[in-house]
């Protein structure tokens, strides 16, 4: 049930159930979030407005206060009651192996791809890159505005896969989410600005979502020297080592998502467990 290496909450099939949809009344508290989504990011959670986060976080005393109280509602455990507050609904993001292993083995039927709103309201551009799964879609299936006009929109298993594989290769972020606590039912493809989960942690230093449970690595003598993976990761965790003569990954700015791998035409990239490196064990 929690986070962390050997035990990771989101390859627990429980949390993606029937029962846990019935018992918190979810197809409820879903349809009323999901028919008001474009209110959320200006309704006042806790008595805080979010409009102007940005500088209400720079304010010393204020910016703490409205810190701890986002993460606090995110983090939450409690049983969910309220469709207007973030609560229990935090994230971590996954890389491509974790994801197929969530969609082969845990996502509950069916399963759909929707239109993403985080690129929807930032953009004004529909993308159906989101998968849902479970009791999410059926609330979908009422909500015309989410269903991709030019996609297939329910997809078995296998299209499921494939279809988060290419938005992975695109360098799109994989991340789970529960939605509320204890349930999931989204698995997202998420790109840096757009991404509604990601900008607060990135751009604020909000704890909205975790850090994989891997770290990216660098194959001494695979590198080429072209620089492709410094371009492609979405952190800029990747530099290049003059001296070595190869990429270098600051492993305490890696979130581990893995989309580095794709860029790289010598394969000179992998992925390490976070609990295999001392100084990054346990830091998500």
């Amino acid at each position: 049930m929690k986070h962390g290496a050997g035990g990771k909450w989101y390859l627990n099939a429980r949390h993606y159930s029937e029962e846990i949809a019935r018992k918190y009344n979810l197809r409820e508290f879903l349809l009323e979030q999901y028919k008001n989504f474009e209110q959320i990011p200006v309704r006042k959670v806790a008595g805080i407005s979010p409009v102007g986060l940005g500088y209400k976080l720079r304010i010393p005393i204020i910016g703490r206060i409205v810190k701890r109280t986002a993460e606090r509602l995110l983090a939450s455990r409690r049983p969910p009651t309220n469709p207007f507050k973030p609560e229990g609904h935090i994230g971590q993001v996954v890389p491509l192996e974790d994801a197929i292993a969530i969609l082969e083995t845990c996502a509950a039927e069916p399963i759909i791809q929707k239109n993403c709103m985080c690129r929807y309201m930032s953009r004004g551009v529909k993308e159906a890159c989101c998968i849902n799964f479970g009791v999410m879609s059926e609330i979908i299936d009422r909500l015309p505005r989410f269903i991709p006009e030019k996609e297939k929109y329910h997809l078995s298993r296998a299209e499921a896969v494939a279809r988060f594989r290419e938005f992975n290769s695109r360098g799109y972020i994989g991340t789970i989410w529960f939605g509320p606590y204890p349930y999931i039912n989204n698995l997202c493809s998420c790109a840096s600005p757009e991404c509604a989960g990601l900008r607060p942690r990135v751009d604020y230093g909000i704890m909205s979502i975790y850090k994989a449970e891997y770290v990216a690595r660098v194959e001494a003598g695979r590198c080429s020297a072209c620089r492709a993976c410094v371009a492609a990761c979405p952190f800029g965790a990747l530099d290049f080592d003059e001296r070595a003569g190869q990429a270098r990954v600051r492993a305490e700015d890696c979130f581990g998502c893995g989309v580095c791998r794709h860029a790289c035409p010598s394969e000179a990239l992998h992925l390490a467990p976070r609990d295999q490196l001392p100084a990054l064990a346990g830091r998500y």
